[in-house]
């Protein structure tokens, strides 16, 4: 697969990525901690705002790989 069409497809998936892991997080968020103090809310934000990066690097480490040469 040609590199540009790599970084495309990985593009499009990161800005998908953001977009749905950000509404799911808002929603569990306001589904489980209405009751819930502020240390709470902090450590939710805290992990849920940097759990999105491990998804993350799978795209970007996989738009960065070489293609293959042919044989």
């Amino acid at each position: 697969m040609p590199i540009r069409l790599k970084k495309l497809i990985g593009t499009v998936l990161l800005v998908t990525l953001v977009v749905l892991y950000a509404l799911v997080a808002t929603i569990v968020a306001v589904a489980q901690l209405s009751q819930s103090g502020p240390i709470a809310h902090l450590l939710f934000f805290l992990i849920s705002g940097l759990l999105w990066i491990l998804p993350a690097m799978v795209i970007i480490k996989w738009m960065l790989t070489e293609p293959r040469q042919k044989s």
